[in-house]
């Protein structure tokens, strides 16, 4: 069981949208939870389109932690995503309720990590680094939190201060700093090993920058024929392969009997 967080740095380098992608072509049951501060499910509104009404998502969670039902709630308020073994615990329904949530990060992120006995996995959408309900007890509690960035300079320049912010956050916990970066579109200019040198991460892996294959995620547009063959699907599943790697060797590193007696 794992916890993966997307969070970007600046602008909309499409967190959302690989987030949602990568739990589609989860190979075990997973649990997408949209904690984006700015409100709304981007999920509801663009994959599915509109056509499933917001009956219950992260407020009703905040609410049933205060009544200390918070994982009772975490079990039942998810709804499936047809087709796909994950599920979706939508967002938010207004920036104004992002304060609400200060009080639920800490003990969802240690009722996320109770989910190993079920055998799913979590990704969460995290949105934008720095606002205001932003879920940062989630980031520092992660096996992996990713850096969702283009390749361009405007991209380089804002997360390369936050690379060091969450290095930083890291390092105060002594904890490993378990941050790496996700580039959506890499060579527009930059390749993976020039961002990996400015911010001093690794670039975990690349998603294909492919407009109309995103626009089945992010707008619920149909998918193309032998969309599963096309680039953009077959990158997620690249990317998935090598976040499981990435958390399988960290995990080791830390079962090694030399972590152990440090």
């Amino acid at each position: 069981m794992a916890v993966i967080v997307l969070a970007s740095a600046a602008g909309s380098p499409g967190a959302t949208t690989s987030a949602l992608g990568l739990a589609l072509t989860w190979a075990r049951p997973v649990l997408l939870i949209e904690a984006d501060p700015t409100g709304s499910s981007a999920i509801l509104a663009g994959f599915f389109r509109g056509a499933l009404a917001q009956t219950k998502g992260l407020i009703d969670l905040a609410w049933a932690h205060r009544e200390g039902l918070l994982v009772e709630a975490l079990a039942e308020l998810p709804m499936p995503i047809p087709d796909s073994s994950a599920s979706l615990l939508p967002g938010i329904r207004s920036h104004t309720q992002a304060g609400s949530l200060a009080a639920l990060w800490e003990p969802l992120a240690a009722a996320l990590k109770g989910l190993d006995s079920t055998g799913r996995d979590v990704i969460i959408d995290a949105g934008r680094l720095g606002l205001v309900g932003s879920p940062e007890p989630l980031i520092y509690a992660s096996d992996l939190t990713l850096l969702v960035m283009r390749s361009d300079l405007v991209a380089l320049a804002a997360a390369r201060s936050w690379a060091e912010t969450l290095r930083a956050g890291f390092h105060e916990l002594g904890a490993p700093a378990r941050v790496q970066a996700l580039l959506v579109g890499e060579g527009r200019p930059y390749r993976g090993r020039d961002v990996a040198k400015v911010l001093g991460l690794p670039v975990v892996a690349a998603l294909a920058w492919q407009e109309a294959e995103a626009a089945v995620f992010s707008r619920g547009a149909a998918p193309p024929r032998r969309f599963d063959g096309r680039a953009l699907p077959r990158s997620l599943r690249a990317a998935r392969a090598a976040i499981e790697s990435t958390i399988a060797a960290d995990a080791d590193q830390l079962a090694s009997p030399r972590m152990r007696r440090s």
